[in-house]
């Protein structure tokens, strides 16, 4: 389990000079005036479209699979906001890392909380299945000032920016475990911890299983939420956080306690995540993280979906 370090004198090197850079650039901008912030992050989302052209081809493609319903019109509609959505990922990484917990707090209201505590009664392990909303940086900061918890995640290439990260998230959680340490997440959840686990992306077919995701038939669904639910007896519960309108600030929603999840069968698992996922995701799929190629795995056999 991650927690985190005293900076290292190695971090001062000139190699991680540029990194130092940007990093100050990020925290003088979001010591800005919050709506001042929201015209910024959306104005450099809109313009990152035209130099990001392979993520705009991949965001279309996951429309155009997820939803083949909706017109052209609706699609560009949706697309456009997803940019927009993604400028704002900035600038919320930026708060979530280095806002101060008085000023988080005056930005999102949250529902849900008691559904967390009775899940958590008699010490009881909770699985928090989280879904990959742009502003899922934030939200985990957000989370950790309702309810300290653990949140599973991959550590970063580059060193200090793996300082970095871990300390802004551990500003209001508890600690940080690699999401392959499977002994360490069931370890957690056992001793009557809360830990995040997103099984909303594609891990490779090590460990997967192919289920329905909206109009996509066979998607490469991670079994981990399968596996740690069968090895630690955890309650299931999704908390979710999305970005009101006009810019008032967030919304953090905690939904009670999943029930009927089928743990002895792990096709019907993975389909029943799937649906899981697709509710949350249409509270805001303006919000969401179209440009992850979620079906780049295929059925062996099949071609793939991103030519």
């Amino acid at each position: 389990m991650q927690q985190p370090q005293r900076l290292e004198k190695k971090y001062l090197h000139p190699r991680y000079w540029l990194t130092w850079f940007g990093l100050f650039v990020l925290w003088a901008l979001v010591q800005l005036p919050y709506p001042l912030l929201t015209r910024i992050g959306s104005t450099a989302g809109s313009l990152s479209r035209k130099v990001l052209k392979r993520r705009e081809r991949i965001a279309r493609k996951n429309i155009d699979l997820c939803f083949p319903g909706l017109s052209e019109n609706e699609k560009e509609k949706l697309i456009a906001q997803n940019f927009v959505s993604l400028g704002m990922a900035l600038i919320e990484t930026g708060m979530a890392w280095f806002w101060s917990d008085n000023r988080v707090r005056r930005w999102f209201d949250v529902d849900g909380l008691d559904n967390l505590q009775r899940a958590q009664q008699n010490n009881r392990g909770v699985m928090v299945v989280g879904i990959h909303f742009m502003s899922l940086e934030l939200g985990g900061r957000v989370m950790g000032l309702c309810k300290p918890m653990m949140a599973t995640y991959r550590p970063h290439n580059n060193p200090l920016m793996e300082w970095v990260q871990t300390r802004g998230r551990m500003r209001s959680n508890k600690a940080m475990i690699d999401r392959r340490n499977l002994r360490g997440m069931v370890g957690a959840l056992k001793k009557g911890e809360a830990v995040w686990f997103a099984p909303d992306q594609d891990y490779g077919p090590k460990g997967s299983t192919f289920a329905p995701f909206f109009a996509v038939d066979n998607v490469a669904t991670t079994n981990g939420t399968y596996v740690l639910s069968r090895l630690s007896d955890a309650a299931i519960l999704t908390i979710t956080m999305i970005r009101k309108a006009n810019n008032r600030g967030y919304r953090l929603i905690i939904e009670p306690e999943l029930q009927g999840y089928p743990a002895d069968d792990e096709a019907a698992a993975a389909r029943f995540i799937n649906k899981v996922i697709e509710k949350e995701i249409l509270r805001a799929p303006e919000q969401y993280l179209w440009i992850h190629r979620r079906f780049k795995t295929r059925p062996v056999g099949e071609a793939s979906l991103y030519m």
